[in-house]
């Protein structure tokens, strides 16, 4: 990997981190569902007009019905689930769970696209499934049915990345890079209208949260679809993938400073074992190396 690449990787990383500390500055005054439509739906538009400039030909119309249900698998249902759970819990704890999306990659495309399930994958869902409930339990949280709840959303948003990528790969051929960003991201923007428009803020929204949510928009969806795109390209889909391992850290990093977060020793242990089981299930920790295909997860 040049340099340029792997600073491509580690500012990925970062902002995808970054990612759960805007959400949770800005979820609650904007509500998860209107603040989720806002963000795909500015970030879809900044795309479209980036094709634009750029003079990219964008295949949308003719796929219209494959990227609603992209949109939301990808993008409306997580990110919506991610934003409610994190009226509950923590930015890191948020971020820690997030990073078992590759955990149920495996399953979803070893029915949908036939792919072996090999005893190191197997290993690393047991130990991921063993570092969820050591990051929970050792999250310094009471155990609340809200808390339970919110980890369950997590999961869910998890599981629907998951199927979100294993759909795109069975659905898709032939469509540029932009064209399946934008298609992702007004598809998941149509779905959310009717959601969001039911869900007004209530009160004035402070400037901190406006920030939080150009943020999401334009660093985190737009300009970080470009860098993971750039990296699936370039450096290949395993070295895109790394990005998984890098989320969590940075997430609990910026936690800490930015939102003076707790981070408990059960939680420093949970991401340990949560980042050891994706790199037996990527192959990162493997000798043999192979050429997986990489996910969106933020």
């Amino acid at each position: 990997m040049s340099l340029v690449q792997l600073t491509a990787l580690l500012s990925l990383g970062a902002i995808w981190g970054a990612s759960y500390i805007f959400i949770r500055v800005a979820v609650e005054p904007f509500g998860p569902l209107f603040l989720m439509f806002l963000r795909v739906l500015l970030s879809g538009l900044i795309l479209v007009g980036y094709a634009r400039l750029r003079r990219v030909q964008l295949n949308i119309r003719g796929h219209w019905r494959q990227f609603l249900l992209l949109g939301l698998l990808g993008s409306a249902l997580p990110f919506s689930l991610i934003g409610w759970a994190e009226l509950t819990v923590t930015a890191s704890m948020a971020a820690i769970l997030m990073s078992t999306t590759p955990l149920f990659t495996i399953f979803v495309a070893a029915i949908g696209l036939g792919e072996r399930l090999t005893a190191a994958k197997l290993l690393g869902a047991l130990l991921g499934i063993i570092g969820v409930s050591i990051t929970v339990s050792g999250a310094e949280m009471e155990l609340t049915p809200d808390v339970i709840a919110a980890t369950l959303a997590l999961l869910l948003a998890t599981l629907s990345y998951a199927c979100g990528g294993v759909f795109a790969k069975r659905a898709f051929s032939g469509l540029n890079n932009l064209s399946m960003s934008c298609g992702q991201l007004l598809g998941a923007s149509f779905v959310l209208t009717p959601f969001a428009f039911a869900n007004l803020p209530e009160h004035s929204l402070p400037a901190e949260a406006i920030g939080a949510l150009l943020a999401l928009a334009v660093v985190c969806t737009a300009l970080a679809y470009q860098l993971y795109y750039y990296l699936l390209i370039h450096a290949g889909p395993l070295n895109a993938l790394t990005v998984t391992l890098l989320m969590p850290v940075f997430g609990v990093l910026w936690g800490a400073l930015l939102l003076g977060e707790h981070i408990s020793p059960g939680m420093l242990a949970g991401l340990v074992i949560v980042l050891g089981s994706v790199g037996l299930v990527t192959g990162m920790l493997s000798p043999r190396r192979r050429n997986l295909r990489g996910t969106q997860p933020a």
